[in-house]
């Protein structure tokens, strides 16, 4: 076989080649992977010092070692647990929305199409109506109940017909029930102003007065979606392809599916649950995401857990600054800022294809 002249006079095999140009591509992910973590502990740095009282540097990183008065109650107190819980719920949205688009096989899926968001603020609003005075982790808890089970329903609906469930069947499911929840949770808000004031703060997706207890809620959670994510990866590769195919090349449709469904569950679930909607995070993020790195799922997710941290301890700074003294939830930020850029994207470059 005719080998290929390299420049040292020596021939070089196709399959040689095209080793090289695999070893050029990953050289390049894992570079861009470590440039977007670069950014990520930018924007943490940014978190701790920015805010409605600005901290020197020094300041601040005075006040990670020892007691240093005020300085130290802002930044250990308030403003680390919010960037460390902003961090954790950027990578829930952002790895929950690639699961979501790589089984649908379609780049506008998004979390809530299992109507997870909804159940959550249904289940919110029930219990604000049985306890008034709940507090936040009743909330929280609540919530991720809301969730869990309205996921559970989907799957339920999504599997009932003759042919059992898939995407198409799970995403319209899902489309229903969030549909009906949404209604009945609008309903809700309009016939008490109490509801309503609680609906709206929970719409907003805001990271103000959150601190470790909502942390460590949402921190084992996060692990266990990941790890169903990192059991999905492989499977939703041979996805890409088709099912029949993906069956042929000897993929667990079932078991994918099914990690992928649980997965998203946990991971969407616990992030709404514990600061409320954040929009297209879990759409745009891994759009970028694609675009970066190209189809291979197991790299989409890992970059997806470095972008989506970012841009929302980016949208939680900026909000914090725009208006001093008061502030824009990170959830408006997000809206904001991502649906235009979505826009620009799409049209720039059209959909990342799956």
């Amino acid at each position: 076989m005719t080998g290929l002249l390299a420049p040292e006079g020596l021939a070089v095999e196709p399959s040689e080649r095209q080793a090289g140009l695999q070893l050029t591509d990953r050289r390049r992910r894992v570079l861009g992977l470590l440039a977007a973590l670069a950014v990520l502990l930018l924007g943490c740095t940014l978190s701790l010092v920015l805010g409605s009282q600005m901290l020197p540097l020094d300041e601040t990183l005075t006040a990670l070692v020892r007691d240093n008065g005020m300085a130290h109650t802002i930044v250990v107190e308030q403003r680390i647990p919010r960037t460390v819980l902003a961090v954790l719920v950027g990578i829930a949205l952002a790895v929950a929305g690639a699961l979501m688009q790589g089984l649908t096989r379609n780049p506008l899926a998004d979390p809530g199409l299992l109507g997870v968001s909804a159940g959550a603020s249904f289940a919110m609003l029930v219990a604000v109506m049985l306890d008034p005075g709940a507090g936040r982790l009743t909330l929280v808890g609540a919530s991720f109940v809301g969730a869990v089970v309205t996921t559970v329903v989907v799957y339920m609906i999504g599997a009932a017909g003759r042919r059992g469930s898939s995407p198409v069947t799970l995403v319209l499911a899902g489309v229903a029930i969030g549909a009906v929840l949404s209604g009945i949770t609008a309903t809700l808000e309009l016939l008490s102003s109490r509801l309503l004031l609680s609906g709206r703060t929970f719409a907003a997706g805001s990271l103000e007065n959150r601190g470790w207890e909502t942390v460590l809620m949402v921190a084992p959670f996060l692990v266990v979606g990941l790890l169903l994510a990192a059991l999905a990866a492989r499977g939703l590769n041979a996805f890409a392809l088709g099912e029949d195919l993906a069956a042929a090349l000897g993929a667990n449709q079932w078991v994918t599916r099914t990690a992928v469904v649980v997965a998203v569950t946990v991971l969407c679930g616990s992030a709404t649950a514990a600061i409320g909607l954040v929009w297209f995070v879990g759409l745009m993020v891994p759009h970028v995401a694609r675009w970066l790195t190209g189809p291979d799922q197991r790299w989409v997710l890992a970059y997806s857990c470095v972008l989506g941290p970012a841009l929302m301890v980016a949208a939680d700074v900026v909000g914090r600054v725009v208006v001093i003294p008061d502030e824009i939830p990170a959830g408006l930020v997000t809206a904001f800022v991502g649906a235009p850029v979505l826009v620009w994207m799409v049209r720039r470059h059209g959909a990342s294809a799956l």
